[in-house]
């Protein structure tokens, strides 16, 4: 059994688009049947209603409350099913939906399929990409740009060998290409030490920022409510709590929310949310990125000429080409210090400057001296494992905690929702790759 390689990571950088919102569009009334009754006979309701309202008469067609706490990725496309599915949500987060401390925050991410062995992304990614193109297609606004992903193969290449079969089994298109192939497609990278390649033609890269923004908003749009609140309890892991405790810079000392059930998918603060249940098994880590401007009038390194490209070698290096004029991108996905979401002051360090400065020479000898354009510092959050975590807190059944995207979640946000919001609301469990209880330590044998 080859030895399993972290899933990499999918953090690219792009040019960010200005936020508009689908009610001053006036888009969401026409999809909002259509969306409503797409996912109606998936997500069947449980007959249940907020605690706390005065006009409970436990009727079957009552609405559950469900609070979700992040509205990036998970969150936000979490959100937006489960109102479809007929359930009462507000959603709510401390800077707003894309901003610069969270996780999806930045302008772009890779979607690939490629994982390795014996994992569930592939197929996770396939779903994902079809939902995708279809909410792209019904809100008129464009983020998934299929211009490829190409990976560079060094060594053995056990992981990219393990994830052949599983891409043809999920129906991604993909070539395996000799490295005399690849010489020839793309001559402006040096494939010195890379034995052969893959190459995912219909992949390529999302809006990160602008689609966690335009999912907000048609969630807004479609009747649930958004609140920007921090959330202020100190025992969450207790499981003795019937209403979370909210600051919203009001002067009100007593703000809170009452619901159901909640759904916590608040990427790097989950493990200080709950230090004890999630904290030991999860870290947030510093990531720099760099941007590099490319040669004037030099287009060979514009997307439609090179593709989103991974070099799997022993730092496994990943970027984008310079579209749109926002530079030749490069980042490394080697786990980077413990990092403060909240707090950490985002200045790239100069060691990391210099290995990308480094590698941007050896692989694109084109770009050998180019200037430093932009500078970025995001954070993964990481689970012990790199798998996400999808499960009820074992303390409080009404609580779900969802996350651990670890530099490669971004791209399966639709599906993820898909998945969580039919787990919550029809009390399902989620499979046990992504529960709680695979941290607990192993029983020594009698």
């Amino acid at each position: 059994m080859p030895e399993k390689k972290p899933a990499p990571s999918d953090r690219i950088a792009a040019p960010e688009l200005s936020r508009r919102t689908a009610c001053k569009l006036g888009i969401a009334t026409a999809l909002l049947a259509a969306g409503r009754n797409a996912v109606s006979a998936l997500l069947p309701l449980a007959a249940d209603r907020h605690a706390n309202d005065p006009g409970n008469t436990n009727s079957v067609n009552s609405k559950p409350h469900i609070a979700v706490v992040g509205a990036g990725a998970f969150g936000g496309w979490t959100a937006l099913y489960l109102l479809r599915g007929g359930a009462q949500v507000t959603l709510l987060d401390a800077w707003g939906p894309g901003n610069s401390r969270s996780s999806s925050g930045g302008e772009t991410r890779v979607i690939r399929g490629a994982y390795g062995p014996d994992q569930p992304y592939t197929k996770l990614a396939a779903r994902a990409l079809e939902l995708w193109k279809e909410h792209q297609a019904q809100w008129k606004r464009k983020f998934f740009f299929p211009i490829g992903v190409l990976w560079m193969v060094e060594g053995d290449g056990a992981f990219e060998r393990a994830s052949l079969p599983i891409l043809k089994d999920a129906g991604i298109p993909f070539e395996q290409l000799a490295v005399n192939e690849l010489a020839r497609r793309w001559p402006q990278i040096s494939f010195e030490n890379v034995e052969w390649g893959i190459y995912e033609p219909q992949s390529g890269y999302l809006l990160a920022r602008a689609s966690a923004q335009a999912v907000v908003d048609q969630f807004v749009a479609e009747g649930g409510e958004y609140r920007q609140a921090t959330v202020a309890a100190h025992d969450l892991d207790s499981g003795q709590w019937k209403s979370l405790p909210l600051f919203d810079g009001s002067t009100s000392n007593d703000s809170s929310i009452t619901a159901d059930r909640y759904v916590f998918a608040c990427g790097p603060w989950l493990g200080k949310l709950f230090p004890r249940t999630v904290g030991p098994h999860f870290v947030s880590t510093r990531q720099d990125v760099f941007f590099f401007g490319t040669p004037a009038g030099d287009p060979r390194y514009n997307e439609g000429n090179v593709p989103v490209w991974a070099d799997h070698s022993g730092h496994f290096m990943y970027g984008i080409p310079g579209n749109q004029g926002r530079g030749f991108k490069i980042a490394d996905d080697t786990r980077g210090p413990e990092f403060d979401p909240t707090s950490g002051q985002r200045l790239v360090s100069e060691d990391s400057l210099a290995a990308g400065r480094r590698y941007l020479g050896y692989r694109f000898p084109g770009m050998k001296d180019a200037p430093l354009v932009e500078t970025r510092v995001c954070q993964y959050e990481n689970t012990t494992d790199h798998n996400f975590i999808v499960d009820r807190h074992p303390a409080s059944a009404n609580v779900w905690i969802v996350g651990g995207g670890s530099g490669h979640g971004f791209k399966h946000g639709p599906a993820l929702g898909e998945m969580v919001a039919k787990l919550v609301l029809k009390d399902e469990t989620a499979d046990p790759r992504y529960q709680l209880a695979r941290f607990e330590a192993p029983k020594a044998k009698p």
